[in-house]
């Protein structure tokens, strides 16, 4: 027996989070019906949408597309409905806000969204709401189990939430939800350390993962003309892209023929590529902008190193994507991803900021076609036994058999009551 989820997410289906929708599509398979809400719309037109990415979209319900007549009718049903939850989530809401004007406006229009979204999971017979990160989609269910007699679940990946516990309302969200589950070992030490030891038990940990069949090896190629270097991500300060550019600017100073790849777009964009002008490196550097995962497997297959500069991050996607191509893989030591990559034996991992270390390691690279080698094939190794997609998918699904269905059994006296 597999337990109904409601799955809420920011938007749905995005560019950035094609990981999410990996998981609930293989949760289907397994025999799980999920249904999904986004709060936002699409981050693209339809028609730049993959078939999977179209599909999913068709049977995601919206929750702003809704507009004042959606939320008007779901205010006045929760209200008419059930009076006292109503005042209890209104009230809790407007507490959230800490009065502040701006943050009780935000937590109003959370409670407006958690009472839409209430209204869609009694229609739909669904008990269970299960969110991605613990950011503001996760008040909206945080607010929900004040309202409706609904369960919550969140997937933790940090890093963001641990920097504003208070802003991101974490210890409430502890408290409330019925199961948590981060995506590694430091996610779940930094919630083990906001939370009392009574809650330690509703942590599990369940890895994300790629499809080592979808991101498969490519060509092993030991002679160059051009180096190639693969970034993905959204460009944002957090990525540290300003210092692998630095890297790369150092590298080019040192006569290395060097190609840097850009795949992701975002607010530091003019930044960059106002640095890339005033460097000189127009001919080194390459924005592919947001790509597709229907296009992304191409870009992956020119790179000889895949680089990730990060300050912050959970455990990256695109690492993992990358070292199932068998693409090796240099990144910084930090948060979640020494559980990904060990240092000199599944990729390099070196000091977050400093561009000398980078250039470095990316020319160690260069000049050692069997270190590269030796790293891409012990990079895949590592996805194949601990992030492959569909076995952590399995994982995933038994934690919420093992906490869910208790939890539903367990509150349908009270229902009937």
């Amino acid at each position: 027996m597999n337990p109904r989820v409601a799955y809420l997410i920011s938007r749905y289906p995005a560019i950035s989070h094609t990981f999410i929708m990996r998981e609930v599509i293989e949760l289907r398979r397994l025999g799980f019906r999920i249904d999904v809400a986004s709060v936002n719309g699409l981050d693209r037109p339809v028609a730049q949408l993959t078939a999977e990415e179209r599909e999913e979209a068709a049977s995601t319900w919206y929750v702003k597309q809704q507009g004042a007549a959606g939320a008007l009718s779901a205010i006045l049903g929760t209200l008419a409905a059930s009076p006292g939850r109503f005042f209890k989530g209104l009230v809790f809401a407007l507490k959230l806000g800490q009065a502040d004007l701006k943050k009780t406006g935000m937590c109003f229009f959370y409670f407006v969204e958690a009472a839409m979204l209430g209204r869609w999971m009694q229609a739909r017979q669904l008990t269970h709401l299960h969110v991605h990160f613990a950011t503001p989609a996760s008040t909206v269910g945080l607010i929900l189990t004040q309202m409706f007699p609904f369960t919550l679940s969140i997937t933790v990946h940090g890093p963001d939430e641990f920097y504003d516990v208070p802003g991101f309302y974490l210890a409430e969200k502890i408290a409330a939800a019925s199961l948590l589950c981060t995506i590694g070992l430091y996610a779940r030490s930094q919630l083990m350390r906001i939370a009392p030891a009574r809650d330690w038990p509703k942590m599990a940990i369940t890895p994300l993962g790629v499809d080592p069949d979808l991101f498969s090896p490519r060509p092993f190629e030991a002679v160059f003309e051009e180096f190639e270097i693969l970034c993905v991500g959204r460009l944002v300060p957090a990525k540290g892209q300003r210092v692998l550019l630095d890297a790369v600017r150092r590298l080019a100073a040192a006569g290395r023929r060097v190609k840097l790849r850009y795949v992701g777009d975002g607010p530091d964009r003019a930044s960059l590529e106002s640095a890339v002008g005033e460097f000189g490196l127009g001919g080194s550097v390459v924005f592919e902008g947001a790509v597709n995962q229907d296009r992304i497997r191409d870009l992956y297959s020119r790179a000889h190193v895949f680089a990730l500069a990060s300050f912050a991050e959970g455990i990256p996607v695109v690492l993992m994507e990358a070292m199932a191509m068998e693409i090796p893989c240099i990144t910084t030591w930090i948060t979640g991803i020494p559980e990904l990559i060990r240092n000199g034996i599944d990729g390099l991992l070196v000091p977050p900021s400093d561009e000398a270390e980078l250039a470095g390691a990316i020319a160690l690279l260069m000049d050692d076609p069997a270190l590269r080698q030796r790293l891409g094939a012990a990079g895949r190794a590592r996805v194949i036994e601990k992030y492959n997609l569909r076995p952590n998918v399995a994982r995933l699904a038994d934690v919420f058999r093992e906490h869910l269905l208790p939890a539903a059994e367990a509150a349908r006296p009270r229902e009937a009551a």
